[in-house]
Formats: C-alpha cells, structure tokens, sequence
C-alpha cells in the first residue's frame, strides 16, 4: 500500500519487541535487519530501528556490532542532514566505548561529540539535553579514573546545564528534519541523573553530608515519578543512589540504617527484575554485606561475601575495589599470609597495577601500608602511606587522606615521635569530623588521649578521652541494633534467591573487642 511505510516500521518494530520479550531475540534480529535495510528513504523510522537493533547488541553484549551499527547511524544521520541525532549516535557509541574501556578510541570521539553540540543551532532543549548527555559521559569518565578534584568543572558545567533545562519550556514545535525526532532522556530523567552524579562526587570525595542530601533530593523526585512512571531506568537509578547512600551510612555510624536500606535495595529489584539489575543486585547486595560485616567484625561473613562478589564481577575497577577490602579482612584476622600475599600482588600500586583509576591505586597503597604496620615493618609502611597521602591530596580524596594521616600518627606514636605523631593526627581528626568519619574520629580521639597523657597535657587528655567515650557509645549503640534487627541475617545470604522473611535474633553476637 503506497505511503503506509510508517505503520509498517512500526509494526516491524513492535513485533521485535516482542520477540524480546519472549526471549526470541534471534528471531527479532533478522526482523530489525530487513526493516533497516527496506527504510533508507524514512529516516525516522532507520535511525529509530538502528537505535533498537543497537539496544539488542548491547543486552547481548555483542559491543563490536553496536559499535559498528551506531557508526552506521551516525553516518546516515550525516548524509540526512541531522547532526543532533548524528551526535545522538556518536555519544551512545562513546558510552559503550566506556564501559568496555577503550579509551584511546572514545577520546576523538567524545571531543569530536563537544564540537557537534556546540555548534548545532536547534530547538534549546534538544541542544541542552546533548549537553547533559555528552557532560554525564565525562563525568563518570573522570569518577571511574577515581579524579575527584580535576572533575570538578564538568560538574559544575553539568549542574549549570541541567539548571537551565529546567527553566525552559517544552517547545510544541516539532524538528523540520524528520530525522531530528528523537530525545535522550525526559527532562525529569536527566535532573536525577545529575543528582546520581553528584551522590558518586561527593561519595568519593567524602562529603557525605552532601551525597545525603542529593541523595534525599533524587529519592524524593524518584517517587514522584514512579507514579506516573514505570521505567526500567528509574529503578536503575534508586539501586545506585541506594548503594552510594549505604555506603556513608557505614562510614558515618549509622549501621542500621543501611542494614534496612540494603534489604531495601534487595526488594528494589525484585519488584522490578530486569537482567542487568537482578546481576547488578547480586554483585552489589554482597559487597554492600561485605562492607557492613567489616563494620560490625563478622570478618568470616565478610570473606564470603566478597568471595561471592568477586565471583560475580567482570567490571576491573570492582574487582579491584572488591580484591582490595578482601586484603583488609585478611591483615584483620592476622593469619591468611598466604591468602594475602597472593591478592596484594594482584593488586601491587608499583607495577601493573590493573586498573587506571587514581582513587583504587591510592587505596592499594594505604592497604601495603596498613599490612606493613600490622607486620611491624614501620618505615616501609611510611613509604607506602605517603604514596596514599601524595595522591589523595592531589585529586582530594578525603577519606583515603584522613586514613592515612591517623595511621601514620599511629605509626609515629609507637616509634616515640610524639610531636610529629601530633602533627598527624589533629588534622586526621579534624578532615575525619568534617567528613564525617566515626571509625577515623574514634582511633584519633584515642590517640590524642594517649599522645595528651604522654606529653603531660593533663586537660587536652581529658577532652580526649571524652571524645573518644562519646564516639565508642555512638559506634557501640549502633552496632548493638544493628546486630540486633532481623535483616542482620543478610550477612550469611550469599547464594540463590533473596530471603523474603528474616527470624529476628536475640542480641548481637558479634565481638566489639576491635571495635571499640
């Protein structure tokens, strides 16, 4: 029937997925193919069953496809005279590049991508959302390097552009090229993305007050939308700001807390199973458990749980984020030399290291510090230390600083460097109390009890000594309803599915003696 090509793509389209839904993606395949091959002359409908054909190589983890198909698409667009869905392909394209790491290709076409934004004139949402859209890839490019600090101006460049994206109007005007018919993201979409980002700033920069109230501001505009709205990626979006969010939680003393907002998470995806979140939920729910049951020293429950995880990833920097807390348990328990020594190679910061992130390799050096502290090997752990402290300080990296700065005055107080010892210390507590840090602001506050008493400093001891009682009740009351609830039970799930119902447990059952 002449000019019925669009019902026609619309029914190829739909009937793929389908297919998809029934699991028959090899047979949608086929379908998407002769529908792209018969639509050159509708370029809505070929860029739209391009874009759908590249969705389908990615679930399938065909990347070289996608890559070439979204190359196809770009081209097109090209010739068609579209450079706002020709940016929208080289972008997807620079995503996928990404997440498989290949960096060296993703670099030309990401400053290939600026250019195209910049200079495409159009309708100012549309230029605003491409804005976001290649700022978000930058963003994380950065996060996954672990740089903290030099990303700052695409954040503030990011959070800007989202500002005025909601000040705009959606323009009813439809594109005169047919082929301009296509948007990233919905407005609402794309402003709790930049919440998202935000939480994994301030997450690894260790302003954990702010990733909270992004987080909070995110959660609340989620809910608003999952009323009218009930899109996979949303659900995606609660998971990671969950996971950020149960992370401070550990950091900041609330135990409990995070314990029922990670059998929250849990819940999460199952009311909304999709492939990749009930994977991303197994990954994570053992590495969240892992991290809660370091915190609560269910060292035995920790092993196995990131055992579980590792098992699980194929993502380098999580395996390297897993393998590194894994060494911690091992230099806590005190005999797994062999298990330790042979994940301490895996991840050796002097050579090899398996990642490029800035953030993992500074951990893998505080973590040789802190096993040569343990092994009673004092100046190799300074070497190590300082490595941290050097590159903490250079993308700031809060944490990881405030860590290696007790430590070393922990080093120092036992080698009888009192002043130096001091030196450490007082702004270990002071970047530790504006993080804030409970576990660091316990061991400086007993250090400078200790340092205090040392020196003869009758009074700043006994301030000391009160900070540090004040925070022992904190971690100790947390820690006591923590192991108290049922959902405390997590910590032994590391296999088949979720536990629906938890039998509640009479007390905690775990030693305090690290603790406190």
């Amino acid at each position: 029937i002449p000019q019925f090509e669009d019902v026609k793509f619309e029914a190829a389209s739909l009937l793929s997925e389908l297919y998809c839904q029934e699991n028959s993606v090899d047979t949608a395949k086929p379908l998407l193919r002769k529908a792209i091959q018969i639509s050159q002359q509708t370029p809505y409908w070929h860029c739209r069953l391009l874009f759908q054909l590249a969705q389908l190589h990615t679930l399938e983890k065909d990347l070289v496809s996608d890559w070439d198909l979204l190359g196809v698409g770009a081209e097109y667009a090209r010739v068609v005279g579209s450079e706002y869905t020709r940016a929208l392909f080289l972008l997807s394209k620079g995503m996928l590049l990404l997440m498989e790491r290949k960096l060296q290709e993703v670099h030309p076409l990401l400053t290939l991508c600026g250019q195209i934004v910049e200079n495409w004139q159009g309708n100012p949402i549309q230029k605003e959302s491409l804005r976001v859209f290649f700022l978000v890839l930058q963003v994380t490019h950065y996060l996954d390097a672990g740089q903290v600090k030099s990303v700052k101006p695409c954040l503030k460049q990011l959070q800007q552009c989202i500002q005025t994206i909601s000040t705009l109007h959606d323009d009813e005007i439809l594109p005169s090229n047919p082929a301009d018919l296509f948007h990233w993201l919905p407005k609402e979409h794309m402003c709790v993305l930049v919440y998202l980002v935000t939480v994994m700033h301030s997450m690894q920069a260790g302003y954990l007050e702010k990733a909270q109230k992004y987080t909070d501001k995110a959660l609340m505009q989620l809910e608003k939308l999952k009323m009218l709205d009930c899109s996979p990626i949303l659900s995606s979006f609660q998971v990671i700001l969950l996971e950020h969010i149960i992370m401070c939680r550990l950091v900041t003393g609330h135990k409990a807390t995070a314990l029922q907002e990670s059998f929250g998470m849990v819940c999460c995806c199952c009311c909304h199973p999709t492939v990749e979140l009930l994977q991303s939920q197994s990954r994570i729910s053992s590495l969240l458990q892992g991290l809660y049951c370091i915190s609560v020293n269910c060292m035995d429950n920790a092993e196995a749980q990131f055992t579980t995880a590792l098992r699980l990833t194929t993502h380098q920097e999580l395996w390297a984020f897993i393998v590194t807390n894994l060494a911690s348990v091992y230099i806590r328990e005190g005999n797994r030399h062999q298990e330790l020594y042979s994940l301490l190679e895996r991840i050796n910061p002097d050579h090899n290291f398996p990642v490029s992130s800035h953030c993992l390799r500074a951990a893998a050096f505080y973590i040789r510090g802190l096993f040569s502290f343990f092994q009673g090997r004092y100046n190799e752990a300074k070497r190590f230390l300082r490595e941290t402290l050097k590159m903490s300080n250079a993308e700031d990296l809060n944490r990881l600083t405030a860590c290696s700065l007790v430590l070393l005055g922990h080093i120092f107080y036992v080698l009888g460097n009192h002043r130096e010892s001091n030196n450490m210390v007082v702004p270990a507590m002071q970047l530790a109390s504006k993080i804030p840090d409970m576990s660091v602001q316990l061991w400086s506050s007993a250090l400078l009890r200790d340092l205090n008493k040392a020196c003869g400093n009758a009074m700043d001891a006994h301030e000391a000594a009160q900070m540090h009682q004040n925070f022992s009740q904190q971690l100790l009351q947390d820690h006591i309803e923590a192991c108290s609830l049922p959902e405390h039970n997590l910590i032994t799930w590391t296999d088949g599915p979720p536990p629906v119902q938890f039998q509640a447990q009479n007390g905690p059952t775990t030693s305090l003696a690290s603790l406190l």
